[in-house]
C-alpha cells in the first residue's frame, strides 16, 4: 500500500473517533448533539413511569429497543458471511479490479487487506449490537423492579434511586447500539477504499458530514429542543 493509503486508513480513524466524542456521552459542545438530547429524553420518559401502574406502554417500547438491536446485530453477521465469501472469490474479483481504469488497483495483498478491514468493522458493530441487547435486557428486568405509584409517594427518594438505576442502564446501552450503527454508517465510506485511497478519503468525509448534520443541525434534533416548541408557539 501507498503513503496515500496509510494516510487515509488515519484520516478514517481520527474522524471516527472524534466524531464518536462529540456526540456520545457528556456534551462537550455549546450544541447538544441529537443522541445527547435523547438521553435527556430517556431519563424523562423513565421518571414519568413512576406515577403510572400500568406500564404495558413502556415494556413495548423495551421490546422495540431490544429488537431494533437484534435486527441489527443479525445483519452485521450477514455483513460478515459476505466478506468470508468475498475472499474466497479474491482471484475473480482481482481480475475485475484490475482492468477497471478508475480504479487505484495496489495488488491482491492490499486487496485482501482492506476486506479484512472491512470484516473487522462488522464485528466490531456486531459486538456492540450484542452487548446493547444484553444491556437492554437487563434494563428490562430493572425497569420491572421500578415501585408502583403509591410506593413512589411514600417514599419518592428511593423510587428516583431505582429509576436512575434503569436511566443510566438504558443510557449505556443506547450509547453501545449507536456506537455499532455508527460503524455500519462508516463501513460505507470505508467501500471508497477500494477504488482508491483519495475515493476512500472523499467518502469517509461525505459520511461524517451528513452525520454530523443529523446529529447537530437536522429536524429531528430541532424537534427535540425547546427552541421548537417555542417557535410552533409564535
Amino acid at each position: 500500500m501507498t503513503f496515500a493509503d496509510y494516510l487515509a486508513l488515519g484520516l478514517f480513524a481520527v474522524l471516527w473517533l472524534g466524531y464518536s466524542w462529540l456526540t456520545s456521552g457528556e456534551p462537550v459542545l455549546p450544541r447538544p448533539s441529537l443522541n445527547q438530547a435523547m438521553a435527556e429524553r430517556r431519563r424523562q420518559w423513565i421518571y414519568n413511569s413512576l406515577g403510572r401502574d400500568l406500564k404495558m406502554i413502556d415494556t413495548q417500547i423495551m421490546a422495540g429497543l431490544q429488537n431494533g438491536t437484534a435486527f441489527f446485530a443479525s445483519t452485521s453477521i450477514f455483513a460478515i458471511g459476505g466478506c468470508f465469501a468475498l475472499l474466497g472469490a479474491t482471484d475473480q474479483v482481482d481480475a475485475v479490479f484490475r482492468d477497471l481504469a478508475f480504479v487505484s488497483y495496489s495488488g491482491r495483498a492490499a486487496f485482501e487487506a482492506k476486506v479484512v478491514g472491512l470484516t473487522a468493522l462488522f464485528g466490531y458493530s456486531f459486538f456492540k449490537f450484542g452487548w446493547s441487547y444484553r444491556l437492554f435486557n437487563y434494563c428490562t428486568i430493572l425497569f420491572g423492579g421500578l415501585p408502583m405509584s403509591a410506593e413512589y409517594r411514600a417514599d419518592p427518594d428511593a423510587a428516583k434511586r431505582d429509576a436512575e438505576r434503569v436511566i443510566r442502564m438504558n443510557i449505556i446501552a443506547a450509547r453501545h447500539f449507536n456506537a455499532g450503527l455508527r460503524t455500519i454508517f462508516l463501513s460505507i465510506g470505508y467501500l471508497g477504499w477500494f477504488i482508491g485511497p483519495y475515493m476512500f478519503m472523499a467518502s469517509t468525509l461525505f459520511v461524517i458530514i451528513v452525520l454530523t448534520r443529523r446529529q447537530f443541525f437536522s429536524e429531528a434534533r430541532l424537534a427535540l429542543m425547546d427552541e421548537s416548541v417555542r417557535r410552533a408557539k409564535t
